[in-house]
């Protein structure tokens, strides 16, 4: 197989360099939660008192990894948890005012690396990059 061929092998590197420097870009910027950790907190300021399960499902991670990103998001008191009331099995996560001015801060970076990412590019080929990325969504039955 051509090098240039292997899409596996380039959309991974290109996830791993992206993910490094986003998280550099936002430690150096003073933001002190990670990119996994600013999904939860963008979809809990979209939508605050989400359960465990539908942020699990929205971000298409395991039960186990997104108890470690919500454990340590609440110890730094960016989160907190609540027992559902129809259902005390079901926690709820809400997003606490110091949470707010953390992704607050994070969204600005992430603009700033997004806008990094589209610089070189037509308007035309980002919504083509967009329609491929957006693609793997339906083919493999991730969430957007």
């Amino acid at each position: 197989m051509p090098k240039e061929d292997r899409l596996i092998f380039l959309v991974f590197t290109a996830q791993l360099k992206l993910k490094t420097y986003l998280k550099n870009a936002l430690s150096e910027s003073g933001v002190t939660i990670t990119p996994a950790q600013s999904a939860i907190l963008f979809l809990l300021k979209k939508k605050n008192g989400q359960t465990m399960s539908e942020l699990t499902q929205v971000l298409s991670i395991d039960n186990s990894t997104l108890t470690g990103l919500v454990d340590r998001l609440e110890r730094v008191g960016y989160v907190k948890r609540n027992a559902g009331a129809k259902d005390r099995r079901a926690s709820h996560v809400f997003i606490t005012d110091r949470g707010n001015e953390e992704i607050d801060l994070a969204q600005a970076v992430i603009h700033r690396v997004n806008d990094q990412i589209k610089a070189d590019f037509t308007e035309r080929e980002v919504e083509a990059f967009k329609k491929i990325l957006k693609s793997f969504f339906v083919r493999f039955g991730a969430h957007p």
